[in-house]
Parts: structure tokens; sequence; C-alpha cells
């Protein structure tokens, strides 16, 4: 990971502050319309006797006489046990026996903050051992759900623990290493958030902080054990014993999720053999569920409760009739349906990358992907994405090739692809590309972007690049061009350009450059 080039950024703290700011929020609004006597809160062992701070909300007349289907909800990453009040209740009052619990190391539960690793997979099998023998719950009925830190812990415990007949994964990772470090690149105001709240609300455990440190320090030969202790939390890693389980796995995502991107959701839910739904919306990490969590209407967790009817209850809701991969593009209308993720994408348009472009390293061209959560929620609420004047970046730092004009909408669905070489004056470098969609004055709106960093090569050899983009879903009207724009600074990241450093971007005739964009049948 080289040498260590930025420290923190002003904008990953704000943003930290201002998610523990809404979190709290978050958190206490539930409990606030929670009725008396609506939840009994409870202590449960976990692994090693570590004590989990719970609640449990049963059916309303619940009496000994009969068994209901359980779902268990492990918190989000810095959230109190509370979270989940509004929903557990309304999902109670639907004939679920519902038992949420604080993860260890956050708020008043013991123990430290392991991050989905083998302990707090076990935790999960303890809630569900004690729910068994202290609720009315119905063993061959379980489900696991929860947002984010809960998303992977569910889609985790699944694969361990194969009581779990089914799960809804919101917002969460499959990939954890191919999520915060995409393309070899750290994502620092993502990892900033999550070590700030884990920081403000938990105990970190010394793996944790080490990890945390060398990510920052980008210490290269620490790497490997990064991306092995990511690996043992990632839910990729156990793919086939998910499958073995035969656990039904809904899982959610918004398409501008900074936190965990959308293609490691998108190419775990491929690996699925089992039932199995996917479902993307505009927005970013968690806030598609957000109004959900108040008990408001919400598509998302309306869906969660139709899949845990069917798969649990064996209600004939008609889910699973309906296509498993739903879509919603980021610029409106209404929900798209389709047999599998490749179906996505009908055709691939590609846009020629052609000359010979030479850029400055080390400087902000002024395009970028924003700030963490705040801009992809502007884009969630107002269609308002990242800008850049294209006309006007300057091309010492950027490199930028454009589109003809479209006669008719482009539908941009699924994963843009760039294939480029690339020819550095340093050993180490990184680069990010941005997919803007232009309009006639000028004006690009981000569509997707993705980063890249690579070390060891030699100063002055090409070599190939091939970059998946961030997937999306986003119409760009006719009459508007698409831009490629690369560039070597991006706040969102830390950058590995040594001082001084170029990058040469070519198109040798036996290897052209394009970037290769996947658009909906028209």
């Amino acid at each position: 990971m080289g040498t260590h080039r930025k420290a923190l950024r002003t904008t990953a703290v704000g943003a930290v502050s201002a998610t523990l700011v809404a979190g709290s929020a978050l958190g206490l609004a539930p409990a606030a319309q929670a009725a008396p006597n609506s939840v009994r809160f409870v202590d449960i062992g976990g692994y090693g006797g570590t004590t989990l701070k719970a609640n449990v909300v049963t059916p309303a007349g619940a009496d000994g006489t009969r068994r209901y289907p359980l779902l268990v909800m492990p918190t989000s990453w810095g959230l109190p046990q509370v979270e989940y009040l509004a929903q557990a209740q309304k999902l109670a009052n639907s004939g679920y026996v519902v038992v949420s619990y604080n993860v260890r190391g956050f708020w008043q539960s013991g123990g430290e903050i392991e991050v989905a690793g083998p302990p707090d997979i076990s935790d999960a099998s303890k809630v569900i051992d004690w729910a068994l023998a202290n609720t009315p719950a119905d063993a061959e009925q379980i489900g696991m759900a929860g947002v984010s830190y809960g998303a992977g812990i569910s889609l985790l415990a699944a694969a361990h623990d194969k009581r779990v007949r089914a799960v809804a994964a919101l917002s969460g990772w499959a990939d954890l290493i191919g999520s915060i470090y995409s393309g070899r690149t750290q994502s620092v105001q993502a990892a900033a958030l999550l070590d700030g709240a884990g920081l403000i609300t938990g105990r970190q455990s010394a793996e944790l902080r080490q990890i945390f440190n060398d990510f920052y320090a980008s210490n290269l030969s620490k790497e490997q054990d990064i991306i092995n202790w990511g690996k043992k939390r990632s839910v990729a890693t156990y793919v086939d014993q998910l499958n073995d389980s035969g656990a039904a796995v809904m899982m959610a995502n918004a398409w501008g999720d900074t936190i965990f991107p959308p293609n490691q959701y998108a190419d775990f839910y491929e690996k699925l053999t089992g039932p199995k739904r996917l479902e993307f919306r505009p927005g970013d990490h968690a806030t598609a569920e957000l109004t959900g969590l108040f008990g408001l209407p919400n598509d998302v967790w309306t869906d969660t409760e139709r899949w845990f009817d069917h798969y649990l209850k064996g209600e004939d809701n008609g889910i699973n009739r309906e296509q498993p991969v739903q879509l919603k593009s980021r610029t409106g209308g209404t929900y798209e349906g389709y047999p599998d993720w490749k179906s996505v994408s009908a055709t691939d348009r590609k846009i020629s990358l052609a000359g010979s472009t030479t850029i400055r390293a080390n400087i902000d061209s002024g395009a970028n992907g924003g700030v963490v959560f705040l801009s992809s929620i502007l884009d969630q609420v107002a269609q308002v994405p990242p800008m850049a004047s294209i006309p006007l970046l300057p091309r010492r730092w950027a490199a930028v090739w454009q589109s003809e004009k479209y006669a008719s909408a482009q539908r941009v669905r699924g994963t843009s692809k760039l294939h480029t070489t690339v020819t550095p004056t340093k050993e180490s470098g990184t680069l990010v590309a941005y997919l803007y969609d232009v309009g006639p004055l000028g004006l690009g709106k981000l569509v997707s972007n993705a980063p890249y960093t690579f070390h060891g090569r030699t100063p002055g050899q090409p070599f190939g690049l091939d970059l998946e983009l961030y997937s999306t879903a986003y119409d760009v009207p006719a009459g508007h061009r698409l831009a490629l724009v690369v560039d070597t600074v991006d706040p969102l990241y830390i950058e590995h350009n040594p001082s001084g450093a170029r990058l040469t971007f070519s198109s040798p005739a036996n290897d052209p450059s394009y970037v290769s964009i996947p658009l909906r049948e028209q």
C-alpha cells in the first residue's frame, strides 16, 4: 500500500460527527414510540460468556400454547439495541418473535469490537439458542435480518448456522475488502467513519486498532494480513456453506453506498444457488432503510416482511414469482424487474478513448466522487449528484474523453468497464475514473466512478488496465453526452502518487482503449 500519504480528511471527520448525531436520533426515536410493556429488555450470554444487551418483542396474546417464527436482528455499527424497535413491533404484530441485540463491543454489551469475526458469528447462534429456550419461538422457522453491520453478521451467521432459514441483509457487505479496499485503494472516508463511530460508541480490540493503523499508514508489508483479516469476515468466503444450507437470501443496497458499493453485492448474488432476491435503489449507506426504522412506510422493510412471510410462514404472497432482481433508477421511474443480474444490461456501447494523453498527479482536478453520505443523499432526495464543468476541467491534471451527442435517452444499467493502457513515470500510483452525464452547457453529473492503485510497476513501461466502475442505474437524456474523466486525487480515497508523477493513457492499434457502457434494452 506504499508510503503514508494522507491523514484523515476533515470531510471524513465531519461525516463521522454528522452520522453519530443522526444515529443517536435514530436510536432514540423508536424507543420513544414504543408502547408501555411492549418490549422486554434482557441479557443474553454470548460467546465466551460475554453479555449481550437485547430486547424481545412477542406477538400480542402469546401464552406459550403455540410457536411463532423467530427473527434475530443484530444492531448496526455504533447504534444501540433500540435501533429496530419500530420494525420489531410491526413484525411482532404480524406474528413473529423478534430478538434484537447489541453486538459485542458496542454500548452496554460486553466484549470488544470484532468486526463480524468468529465471536460475532458465535454470538448470533447463542442468541438463537436463548430465544428457543426463553420465548415461544419455532426452531423450524428462524430468520435473521439487519442493516449494515447487522446485515453482514446475518449473512455470516446463516452460512455457519443451518438453523437460519431466511435472511434479509440490508445495506451490508459480502466482500469486506472489496468494499473499503476496492481497486487496491483505501476508502479513507468510509474507514474514518467506521473508526470514529467505533471509538465513540464502542471498545475496539487491539487487533482492530492495528488494522486501522496499518490501513491508514498504507503499510504494504501488512497488506496480505489485512486482506486475510477481511476474508474471514466476508460471507463471499463461505458462499458454498451458505448454498449448502439452502437459506433464502434477500439483499438490498443503494447505488451510491460509499461504504459498501453495489458491485460486491451483485457479484455475490450471482454465486447464490438457493432462493434469492437483489434490490438496488437510489441513496447512500442505509439511507434507503432509514424511514422504516422510524416506523414509517418503507419499500425495503415492506419487502423484508414479505420475504419472511413467504420463506418462514409459507404465505403465498407472490414474492417468489416476482423477478428476483429489482432496480430503481437514480433518475426516477418505477421499479424494473430482471430474471438475474446478467440480464440488467441488454447491450454494451463502447466509447473510444483514442489518442495519447498525459496528466500530472497530486492535484485534484475538480472531478471527484463527493463526500461520504452527503453527496449520495442529495442524489437520492433531489437527484443532485456530484457535478463538474467538463470543459473547465484542467487537462494538465485530468484526462477527458467524450461520446457524441445521443439522439435518444441512454438507460445505463449495470457495470461500466474501463480498458486502457497506462504508462507511469513512477513505480506506484493512483487514478480515479469518473463517468459523467454531460448536458448542453458542459455541466457533468456523476454517473459512476471507481479508484485504482498500482505498486511495483516499472517506470516508463506501459501496462494494461481493466477497471470496473461502481454499478448503477441512470438515464442519460437525449441530446446529452457521456464523458470519461480520469485524474489522480479524490478526497474519498488515499492516493499513492509520488511527487512529480505523471500518467500517460494511450490506445495502441492492437489493443484499443475504451469504456464500455452497459445499456438496458431501448
